[in-house]
C-alpha cells in the first residue's frame, strides 16, 4: 500500500505537467511551484527506494529465516520501518531543495525537460552550483545508495539460500516469492542509474527525457501490474482472456 501511494504521488506530481507540456508544446510554472514539484518528486523517489529495501529485507527473512519470520517481521516492526522510511524521505531531500531554492536565477527561465528535475533546474542558475550538486549527491546516499546496497546484499543471501534447495519446485516457489519485487527494483534502479550515474556528455537531451519518462511515468504505471501478476484472480483472468482470443 505504501509503495502504491508513492507511485500515485509521483504520477500526480509529474503527469499533469507532462500533459500540459505535450498539448501546449510547453508549460509555465512559477519558481515556487517548480520547487514544490521537485520536493514532492524527491519524496516519492526516496520513499520508493526505502520501501523496496524494506521489502527486500522481508523477502530475505521469508526465504532465509522462515521459522522466525513471524516473530521478527511483526506489525510493530513494520510500522517502525514505514515511519522511518517516511521521515527519511521527507527530511533528507529538504537539504538539497533549500540549496536549489536559494540559487540566483537570472534571465534564462526555460527548463529543457518535462518536469522540474534537480539538475536541469540548476542549469538555469547564474550562480555557482557546486555546493548544491555536492549536497544532492550527499543526501541521496542514505535514501538511494544505502537501500540499493541493502537490496543487493539481501538478494545475494537469497540466491545462496535458493541454490541450496534440492527440488526444482522448491526453487521455483522461492524465486516466485521475490520475482515481482526484483522486477520492480531492476526497472527503478536501472533507469535511475541510466539518468544520474552513467556519464551523459555524449547523450542527447531526448534520450535523457526518455529515460526520465521510464521512472517517472512508466514505472509507477507498471508496478501495480507486476505485483498483481502474483494474484490468483489476476492469473485466472489473464488465462480466460488468452483462451477467448484463441
Amino acid at each position: 500500500q505504501q509503495l502504491s501511494f508513492s507511485d500515485l504521488l509521483q504520477s500526480e506530481v509529474i503527469v499533469p505537467t507532462l500533459l500540459r507540456t505535450v498539448m501546449n508544446e510547453g508549460a509555465k510554472i512559477p519558481l515556487i511551484g517548480c520547487i514544490v514539484q521537485l520536493y514532492l518528486f524527491a519524496i516519492s523517489e526516496a520513499l520508493q527506494c526505502l520501501l523496496l529495501s524494506v521489502m527486500s529485507y522481508d523477502r530475505y527473512l521469508a526465504i532465509c529465516n522462515p521459522l522466525r519470520y513471524s516473530s521478527i517481521m511483526n506489525h510493530k516492526l513494520c510500522v517502525k520501518l514505514f515511519v522511518m522510511s517516511w521521515l527519511l524521505a521527507l527530511s533528507f531531500p529538504l537539504v538539497a531543495l533549500i540549496a536549489a531554492a536559494t540559487q540566483e536565477f537570472c534571465n534564462q527561465n526555460t527548463i529543457n525537460h518535462f518536469f522540474c528535475d534537480y539538475f536541469p533546474l540548476l542549469e538555469l542558475s547564474c550562480s555557482d552550483t557546486f555546493v548544491a550538486q555536492i549536497l544532492a549527491i550527499t543526501v541521496s546516499t542514505p535514501v538511494v545508495l544505502f537501500p540499493f546496497i541493502l537490496i543487493i546484499i539481501s538478494y545475494i543471501c537469497i540466491a545462496h539460500e535458493i541454490l541450496k534447495i534440492v527440488s526444482s519446485i522448491g526453487r521455483q516457489k522461492a524465486f516466485s516469492t521475490c520475482s515481482s519485487h526484483l522486477a520492480v527494483v531492476s526497472i527503478l534502479y536501472g533507469t535511475l542509474i541510466g539518468v544520474y550515474v552513467v556519464p551523459t556528455k555524449n547523450r542527447s537531451q531526448t534520450v535523457k527525457k526518455l529515460l526520465s519518462l521510464l521512472y517517472t511515468v512508466v514505472t509507477p504505471f507498471i508496478n501495480p501490474m507486476i505485483y498483481s501478476l502474483k494474484s490468483a484472480d489476476m492469473k485466472n483472468a489473464l488465462k480466460n482472456i488468452i483462451q477467448q482470443k484463441k
